[in-house]
């Protein structure tokens, strides 16, 4: 989509469009010198001039490390590696993906507002606003835990938002999100694909997302951009998310889109955002122009794309101040969605902050966390055979997986829904007065539909 300014060779519209040339201007550098991995490319995030082997021994790995893991992960190149790969918890963070999908919830502020307002292209800002604000979380080099299946997580204490996930399907792995609060509803079913590349890991999220805002009614739906995460083994792992984000009023055909620009040389528009709000007829209403690191500002603008005379640029978001040197790269509020502060009062047996293998993560204690990862793997095959044996499905408790399918532009997605019954089971314990909460923290992990199942 764009103005009728596109084809012209000056403003603003102009300048942001040129910038996505830079999509394959990403600075690239062989490193040739290293015995065993000619032609390994290793991008360096500030595109500075070091010498390609001397930024490649910036990373994480210890020398033999890197060569075991180069070594195994050769024959996945060009592979969708989402479920089929065996990692060491080296390169994980004490979180699960179910537990990072709640980050999003961080800046729901900004949905309040969106419901709260009565001009529809500023609706629009604050909430692609907020759909930007989590890529600053989203950066973080270190990986998620794969949820288990049946595996959930539950937040509450923010913001008046309640959320809970659940993991839906293991193969291929799917998650299925719902928030609330007054002002709005959330629904997200993600399921990503990747692609291995040797060094870098690109990821694709064939997902849908759907924000409902309650006074109007307004139903908005988001497509992001794919991230890239560069120098997996060599050099200093960063992350990148080239490409465009669409949020679609669906309610009035409104739509905003929003260009993320890819790291070029020199670091040249790494972390940049620049994109405009269109009414239905493909018009230009208000530009936005921002980082996704750091903050986003937005102005009305001409059918040109031009700011208005006698209008200024506005800040609409801007990143909460975040602990310094924090080891896992964590803002306070992932800190706050790990803590079992946000906990509800009996926590269900199956919520991530009580998988072991994360515990100990989180403790440093990464012999214990890798053979509690390999105990929960195990016991989730032995469970499968179970069910398998009896002729059963697994059945999500909080979400029903429908019968529709969505395109998203990396693929066809089945959508999962919410049922309701989480509302309804929190509603019941609320309500006694009888229940003995106990110390959440030392329950066992139970996700298993049929028992703890033991390791056969």
């Amino acid at each position: 989509m764009g103005s009728p300014k596109k084809n012209q060779s000056n403003g603003f519209f102009a300048s942001m469009t040129s910038g996505l040339s830079m999509f394959s201007s990403a600075i690239h550098r062989s490193v040739n010198g290293l015995i065993g991995y000619e032609g390994l490319e290793v991008i360096n995030p500030e595109g500075g001039k070091e010498d390609a082997e001397e930024e490649a021994l910036k990373g994480r790995w210890k020398q033999e490390e890197r060569d075991s893991y180069w070594r195994m992960m050769q024959k996945y190149i060009g592979a969708d590696v989402t479920s089929m790969v065996t990692l060491p918890v080296l390169i994980f963070e004490p979180m699960t993906m179910l537990q990072k999908m709640a980050e999003l919830m961080e800046y729901s502020h900004l949905l309040d507002r969106a419901d709260e307002c009565d001009d529809p292209y500023m609706r629009m800002v604050y909430a692609t606003s907020w759909a930007i604000s989590v890529y600053y979380a989203f950066q973080r080099t270190w990986k998620p835990f794969n949820p288990i299946l049946g595996e959930t997580y539950e937040m509450v204490n923010h913001g008046e938002v309640t959320f809970i996930s659940e993991q839906v399907s293991h193969h291929p792995p799917m998650s299925a999100g719902h928030a609330e609060n007054e002002h709005f509803a959330y629904d997200v079913t993600s399921k990503l694909k990747t692609k291995f590349l040797g060094n870098s890991l690109d990821i694709y999220p064939v997902g849908r997302t759907r924000v409902t805002l309650k006074r109007d009614g307004v139903v908005l739906d988001l497509v992001p951009p794919s991230t890239k995460v560069n120098n997996l083994i060599f050099g200093r792992t960063w992350v990148d998310n080239p490409g465009e984000m669409i949020m679609t009023n669906l309610t009035t055909g409104d739509k905003a889109v929003l260009y993320f620009q890819p790291c070029g040389w020199f670091g040249a528009g790494r972390y940049e955002v620049d994109g405009y709000v269109y009414n239905a007829a493909e018009e230009p209403k208000i530009l936005m122009t921002g980082k996704w690191n750091e903050s986003m500002s937005y102005q009305p603008c001409d059918l040109e794309g031009e700011p208005l005379p006698g209008t200024e640029l506005k800040e609409v978001w801007r990143l909460a101040p975040v602990p310094e040197k924090d080891k896992f790269q964590y803002t306070h509020f992932a800190h706050k969605i790990n803590s079992f502060d946000t906990a509800p009062k009996k926590l269900l047996a199956s919520d991530s902050r009580l998988r072991p293998d994360r515990a100990a993560l989180e403790k440093g204690d990464l012999s214990k966390s890798g053979s509690e990862k390999s105990s929960l793997e195990e016991r989730q095959r032995a469970e499968k055979r179970i069910r398998e044996a009896k002729g059963h499905q697994f059945t999500p408790r909080w979400f029903d997986i429908t019968d529709e399918m969505t395109p998203t532009p990396w693929g066809d997605l089945e959508i999962c829904q919410y049922n309701g019954k989480y509302a309804e089971h929190r509603a019941a314990i609320d309500a006694s007065n009888s229940i003995d909460i106990g110390d959440v923290r030392s329950a066992e992990f139970n996700p298993w539909q049929y028992g703890n199942v033991s390791e056969e």
